[in-house]
């Protein structure tokens, strides 16, 4: 019988150390996001101080490892073989939803999935015992559950999202108001009077959130910390301004880049010294409980009682050190945690650019609504005040080229964002307050976002959605924590060894298939060429750039129609599917390059009107290849799942024959682009002619089939209108190639005409 328990041991152990991976790759967003939005300092400085931070933070978190020995249920309450099937329901969902989450790169709360499930997963044990008990009814399940507890954290959560929200909007409103976009031309004082409140508080949040559980913090200066809370900020405050001061007037220091270091450090450490409980907390108390029963003499598990769980054990540090490497080690290579936070950058950043969230019906109503409130606060709003403000929000526009290598947002923002979140967590712990770091951090980003003007018309609705989507990810975690740690509990509860070496098998299936789709996806990204915005002033500029756009748009057309056709006739539905992917990427690359405009125009010399218009010109064309492969490729994808009828041998023979001209061409097409042999251009439009006489003929064709053999109206509708997509493809690329080949053909011209004299001979003897 031992030996099951200790075989659930190493499986508790291993899975700490993957949840420590998957755990701090997701959290790593509280306290990376600032810095790298702002990029403050190098992203090797960023990283050397959070690992610091990790660090100190897991040598100091022994204290908090209690919460998921008693925080959630009543641990007499159950036996030692119930617990076991708890912590270890507990693990494997963990892992598997934090891992869902790092892959779809988007931030959630650990603490609230741990909370849940070890909600979900003693309730589910809970309610087999009373079920089996003869005395008690469902009534009793207060017994065993820490209900209040448990309400306490779920209203300090949803408390959290309202208030981090506001108070971060409030106080960049004010900063800015104050600091304006300019701020490094202020008075020093400014700087200084800002880096005393921001430190400050940075400090505070330290002695109360980061050290109030470390060994090496003295109970006197607990004791003296706690009984002198406006005296011990005041102190702060006075010492922190002066030494700004002085940094900022003698040493020329930029003092915004000392509070976001300072701040980083913080919060990594305080996210480790507090969150570490949610990776291996449960393990833990596993091992105590563990411990607890061998020293009893190993009596019957299904009787022993796990009071002792109840009271205050201290954790090793050791396996505290090996915890905080663990962590450290994951913040350094994990790819996954530099997706999760791009997410929260993008989401604040202060510039338009691409959208990765979509609008939908609730993103639009609440923009709908703030805008018409705004409109009513601006109606009541001073004159005077609206002037002031306008000035202190106003931006020196860069050109687009420079905008690109900007940061997302200014060092202004990114502090304040570090003392918000760092005031909130100080006051709500000094409370003894509940609350998700990621909650907190987030939505206090979110704000200042908001205040800073970032959410314009052009990116609220999309800006609103992804904010929707994250908080909406939160409350997805709550309920599936709660239901799937309930469902594995009972799995393991009622199938004993099978069970638990059939969900760990399970586990690790998803764990692989996670990683190699997230490492596969991140190599296609580097490999595949993406579509470059034009930068030039000049035609001969913009031909030249563009030409890579060309290739790359022909080379993958060229992949997706070819696919397409061999997918329909051999009725694979999996590469349709991936087929109509890969188009839908590459129209919105395309999209983007004609959202980039606005900014390719303005970035040009007034004299450049034809560059603008070839540009334009050029966009179009793409965007109607690209329109004529959706089509394609949605069409073939339609028939296929819905099951109809092949296309007849003679259809797929007759659409084989264009697709081996077409790819010829597009092959043809693609080499003169990259090699930028644009005298090449003439001799490919020669086939135009050809080509359209080719798929006219096998129009003609069908028409004389519909007439005569042809009985399935849908393969006729497919073929029609691949037919006739086909045709449109041919004409956009052709049309592409005649701009170009007279664009180029004029600029080398001119470029002729403008040479000087004495370089004509040398020109002459070239050709």
């Amino acid at each position: 019988m031992e030996n099951i328990y200790i075989f659930m041991l190493v499986a508790l152990v291993t899975l700490a150390i993957i949840d420590l991976v998957v755990g701090v790759s997701n959290d790593a967003v509280n306290f990376l996001n600032s810095a790298i939005g702002s990029r403050a300092v190098s992203f090797k400085t960023i990283m050397i101080v959070a690992s610091i931070g990790v660090a100190f933070g897991a040598l100091s978190s022994s204290g908090m490892m209690e919460v998921a020995r008693k925080g959630i249920f009543v641990p007499g309450q159950f036996m030692f073989s119930e617990i076991m099937v708890i912590f270890l329901a507990v693990m494997l969902t963990d892992i598997l939803l934090l891992d869902f989450f790092n892959t779809m790169g988007l931030p959630t709360s650990t603490t609230v999935s741990i909370v849940f499930e070890l909600l979900g997963a003693a309730v589910c044990v809970a309610v087999i015992k009373i079920a089996s008990s003869e005395t008690e009814t469902f009534l009793s399940l207060g017994n065993y559950i820490n209900s209040d507890k448990a309400l306490e954290i779920i209203v300090g959560i949803l408390l959290s999202v309202f208030i981090a929200f506001s108070i971060g909007a409030l106080a960049q409103f004010l900063s800015r108001l104050v600091l304006s976009f300019k701020f490094e031309k202020l008075s020093p004082i400014y700087g200084a009077v800002f880096s005393g409140i921001a430190v400050t508080s940075i400090v505070y949040f330290l002695l109360i959130k980061g050290f109030k559980n470390a060994a090496f913090m003295s109970d006197s200066v607990k004791a003296f910390v706690n009984g002198n809370v406006w005296g011990t900020v005041g102190i702060n405050f006075a010492f922190w301004t002066i030494v700004s001061l002085a940094l900022i007037q003698f040493f020329k220091i930029n003092i915004y880049r000392i509070i976001i270091i300072l701040g980083t450090f913080a919060l990594a450490m305080a996210f480790a010294g507090n969150d570490l409980v949610n990776f291996i907390g449960v393990p833990i108390a596993a091992f105590n409980s563990y411990e607890g029963w061998t020293l009893a003499g190993s009596p019957d598990p299904t009787t022993y009682s796990m009071e002792g769980l109840a009271g205050a054990v201290p954790t090793k540090p050791i396996l505290l050190l090996g915890a905080g490497l663990i962590m450290v080690l994951t913040l350094w290579f994990s790819s996954k945690a530099k997706a999760v936070v791009k997410t929260s950058v993008d989401l604040a950043r202060q510039d338009e650019g691409s959208e990765r969230f979509e609008p939908n019906y609730l993103s639009r109503i609440f923009v709908r609504f703030f805008i018409n409130a705004n409109y009513t606060i601006d109606k009541i709003t001073p004159e005077g005040f609206k002037k002031f403000s306008d000035k202190q929000f106003s931006q020196i526009p860069a050109s687009r080229s420079r905008k690109e290598e900007a940061p997302a947002f200014d060092m202004v923002r990114a502090s304040v964002n570090l003392m918000v979140a760092s005031v909130l967590i100080s006051i709500a712990t000094s409370m003894k307050l509940p609350l998700s770091t990621t909650y907190v951090t987030f939505m206090v980003t979110m704000g200042t976002s908001l205040a800073d003007r970032a959410w314009g018309t052009e990116s609220a609705v999309y800006r609103v959605a992804g904010v929707l989507n994250v908080i909406g990810g939160w409350f997805f975690t709550a309920i599936s924590a709660f239901v799937a740690a309930s469902v594995m509990a009972a799995a393991i509860y009622f199938l004993k060894l099978p069970g638990i070496i059939g969900l760990l098998l399970l586990a690790a299936f998803f764990l692989t298939r996670n990683f190699l789709s997230h490492r596969k996806k991140s190599k296609e990204i580097k490999t595949e060429t993406s579509l470059q915005k034009a930068e030039s002033s000049s035609i001969q500029g913009v031909i030249q750039e563009s030409a890579a756009n060309i290739s790359s748009v022909v080379k993958r057309g060229n992949k997706i129609y070819s696919t397409s056709l061999d997918s329909l006739a051999r009725q694979d539905l999996s590469r349709l599917k991936k087929n109509k992917k890969g188009i839908s990427k590459l129209n919105v690359e395309v999209d983007e390059l004609r959202d980039n405009i606005f900014y390719f125009i303005k970035n040009l010399d007034e004299s450049s009107d034809g560059a603008s218009q070839f540009y334009i010109t050029t966009l179009g064309y793409l965007q109607d290849m690209t329109q004529s492969l959706e089509y394609i490729s949605k069409a073939s994808y339609k028939h296929v799942n819905n099951n109809h009828k092949n296309l007849r041998f003679n259809q797929i023979k007759e659409l084989k024959e264009i697709e081996g001209n077409l790819n010829e061409l597009f092959d043809e097409i693609q080499i003169t682009f990259e090699n930028k042999n644009f005298e090449h251009i003439g001799a490919i439009l020669d086939q135009k002619q050809q080509l359209f006489d080719q798929v006219s003929d096998k129009i003609n064709k069908q028409i004389q089939r519909t007439r005569t053999e042809e009985s399935s109206p849908k393969n006729t509708t497919l073929y029609f209108g691949l037919l006739q997509e086909t045709k449109d493809l041919i004409v956009a690329t052709m049309n592409l190639l005649e701009q170009y080949d007279n664009a180029y053909d004029g600029s080398v011209t001119a470029a002729t005409i403008s040479m000087p004299e004495k370089d004509t001979s040398d020109s002459e003897v070239t050709e």
